[in-house]
């Protein structure tokens, strides 16, 4: 991607928000544009972002997937994995299997895939909710499905790793 003149280059350890997402709105607009898994009701959003163990981890809503990203840090790097590698981490609600993206103009991450493709969402506010949901669930040790089914936040509830994984594709 080649960044427009006046666009700011997020410097290592600034919050990567706003390069994800014009990063991938660009993917969207170009390499995306045509793939028929695209839900028009969603854009890209980067989703409560935060600092974790010196590193970035929220939640990327894109038109054709919920991704999980973790980014290095201002002095907490990441090792770029293979194709056919993957990484775990370690949460408090459990640990998560995360595959290497390597994109020019962000470096080295490390995604996790929650939703794909995001066709049952109606509207950009759900898939943005589930995301918060994902982040509030994240950093809980423990929260049974139960409490989403019955419309209740899963921010204060404990859920097995499987539970947190399978929670989006449920009600």
């Amino acid at each position: 991607m080649n960044l427009a003149q006046g666009d700011e280059v997020i410097v290592k350890g600034d919050n990567p928000a706003q390069l994800l997402e014009r990063v991938f709105a660009h993917i969207a607009r170009t390499r995306m544009a045509d793939v028929p898994i695209l839900n028009p009701a969603l854009h890209v959003e980067a989703v409560d972002f935060c600092e974790w163990q010196g590193r970035w981890i929220g939640v990327l809503v894109t038109p054709w997937t919920l991704n999980l990203v973790l980014l290095p840090g201002a002095d907490t790097p990441l090792i770029p994995l293979a194709l056919d590698e993957k990484a775990s981490w370690n949460f408090p609600s459990g640990a998560y299997e995360f595959m290497g993206l390597n994109e020019s103009a962000i470096g080295t991450c490390h995604t996790c895939s929650l939703i794909s493709p995001v066709t049952q969402f109606e509207t950009h506010e759900q898939a943005v909710a589930v995301a918060q949901e994902v982040m509030a669930a994240l950093f809980v040790a423990g929260a049974s499905e139960d409490a989403r089914l019955n419309g209740e936040s899963m921010a204060s509830r404990t859920m097995s790793r499987r539970d947190f994984l399978r929670m989006s594709f449920r009600g």
